[in-house]
């Protein structure tokens, strides 16, 4: 009876949509899905926001799948539907300008699950160093699940609250991928589902296309619902005032990546404080001073300063000389010596430390506002000419959120996957993670965060900067060719091999749907 009940109520309230789309879903459910699909306002609600909170698309239903077989049946009934219905994959909801919305057709809800059936769990192979994770569980899981083992996956985000579907679609980088190179760089296999319906394995020997398509391809060839990800052993983490030494450390430290363990740090990155005051950011929050200073004391004329955030694993059989080796490796490096800040930490504590900022964020009502975050590629040569006219120009020592900088060798990332980067062999990460707040301060407007977006990017264009955005957003093709360069052939024929009809992520706006003629239904 209850089973009756739910049909009937998706069925009627469906019908009241469309007439041609109900007869697609009812086509759905008739071919049985082991999941829900769910027309409840909550979940509809939930599928029509994202982290950005800049854009809303709402979805006409919801799927809580529980296999790749649930996830092909409805985009089988996308690809064979004539009225332009689309479908796009969500996982934690931390896209930032409605990639992962549709306003004609169902959202696949793959993290986080309704009713009694569930997705796999994590599946160890302890002794191949690899796991099986289904596409929407949360990277935090997947660290629980190995830690199990002893074993982690090598390369991180900074958050461990994402999708791995999520991050793998677009390259997933953390202050480890100097030396390991992105996430996408440590993945064995696939399980996706193509445009066309189909469940498709893919890795370096089968499907190999559609492999190196899906890695960084912004969900535009399939939806990955199940990753075979490397594992390692698991370990039991100064401040500048010159950019050139910041930046010229940043880059001997990644340079040291082939070196031997205890001759190179496991993890590097930066920010920028371009305010006093901002000191108690995501990363500081976690440090003591190790020689105790008042930070306005460090601030320069230009009223910017560069840290440096560094982590060193170890084993607790190598306890007693970890010291000694962070000491050696600091002392060829040239930071304000009264500014270094250190703390020792548990290896789960430290990848997490993002979302015990976020539970603060949140105890305040700081977190579930407009974050117009800028994410950018920049060209090694570039770097010092962007610190010039961005952090000590355009921000006007006023920012509202976490800027990170980072270096990363460009041979640690695979140049078949559709991830684009700068034409240099050292490019770095700019990330501007800033947060619109109703303060009634105009520097804080969302607006405002959004003029200065654009600013910087005007600015990088007219300096002749060859940026390339991470995590991009685009509103016209045109854009999104200058975007992918020489990749876009391949990226456009690809599209047109694995979803010709353009049924997955539209938010994206790279493709739009189309709409065939009833003589051209695929049978």
């Amino acid at each position: 009876m209850a089973t009756m009940l739910l049909l009937t109520f998706l069925i009627s309230s469906l019908i009241m949509v469309t007439v041609g789309l109900a007869i697609d879903f009812m086509e759905i459910l008739r071919l049985g899905i082991d999941g829900q699909l769910s027309v409840d306002p909550s979940d509809v609600e939930t599928a029509s926001l994202d982290f950005g909170l800049l854009t809303r698309g709402q979805p006409l239903a919801v799927l809580h799948p529980v296999s790749a077989q649930d996830i092909a049946r409805v985009v089988k009934a996308a690809y064979g539907s004539n009225q332009g219905m689309t479908v796009s994959a969500r996982g934690h909801g931390h896209s930032i300008n409605g990639q992962a919305q549709t306003t004609n057709g169902v959202v696949i809800q793959m993290s986080g699950w309704k009713g009694g059936n569930k997705p796999p769990r994590p599946h160890v192979w302890a002794e191949e160093r690899y796991v099986d994770v289904w596409g929407g569980d949360l990277w935090i899981d997947v660290l629980k699940s190995t830690l199990e083992y002893g074993l982690a996956p090598k390369s991180w985000t900074d958050y461990l609250y994402l999708s791995v579907g999520g991050t793998l679609s677009n390259a997933g980088i953390s202050g480890q991928a100097f030396n390991h190179g992105p996430q996408i760089s440590n993945v064995y296999e696939l399980d996706v589902v193509t445009g066309k319906g189909e469940v498709l394995t893919c890795s370096e020997d089968e499907n190999t296309e559609l492999f190196h398509a899906v890695l960084g391809g912004l969900g535009q060839f399939g939806i990955i619902t199940r990753a075979r990800i490397s594992l390692e052993p698991a370990p039991n983490m100064s401040t500048y005032s010159n950019f050139s030494a910041f930046t010229s450390d940043q880059e001997h430290l990644i340079s040291l990546h082939a070196e031997p363990s205890n001759q190179k740090f496991d993890y590097v990155e930066g920010f920028v404080i371009v305010a006093e005051g901002l000191i108690n950011n995501w990363r500081s929050s976690l440090f003591s001073p190790q020689n105790p200073v008042k930070i306005s004391t460090l601030f320069p004329t230009g009223g910017v300063l560069y840290c440096l955030e560094i982590a060193k694993n170890y084993h607790e059989s190598t306890a007693q000389t970890i010291d000694q080796e962070v000491e050696f490796l600091l002392k060829k490096l040239n930071f304000i010596s009264t500014s270094v800040f250190t703390t020792d930490l548990l290896y789960v504590d430290f990848l997490d430390r993002v979302h015990m900022a976020e539970m603060k964020l949140r105890s305040k009502g700081l977190w579930e506002v407009p974050h117009p975050w800028l994410n950018l590629f920049i060209p090694s040569s570039k770097i010092a000419e962007f610190d010039k006219g961005v952090f000590k120009g355009i921000l006007g020592n006023k920012t509202s959120g976490p800027i990170l900088i980072y270096p990363m060798n460009k041979n640690k990332w695979d140049h078949r996957s559709s991830v684009v980067t700068p034409d240099e062999g050292l490019f770095y990460l700019v990330a501007l993670l800033r947060s619109a707040l109703d303060s009634g301060e105009e520097t804080q407007s969302l607006e405002y965060l959004n003029n200065q977006n654009r600013q910087i990017l005007r600015y990088c264009d007219e300096a002749g900067i060859k940026v390339k955005r991470y995590l991009p957003h685009y509103t016209t093709q045109q854009e999104w060719m200058d975007h992918f360069g020489n990749k876009w052939d391949r990226f456009y024929e690809m599209k047109m091999e694995f979803d010709p009809r353009h049924i997955l992520a539209s938010g994206q706006r790279i493709f739009t749907p189309t709409f065939p003629s009833l003589s051209n239904m695929p049978s």
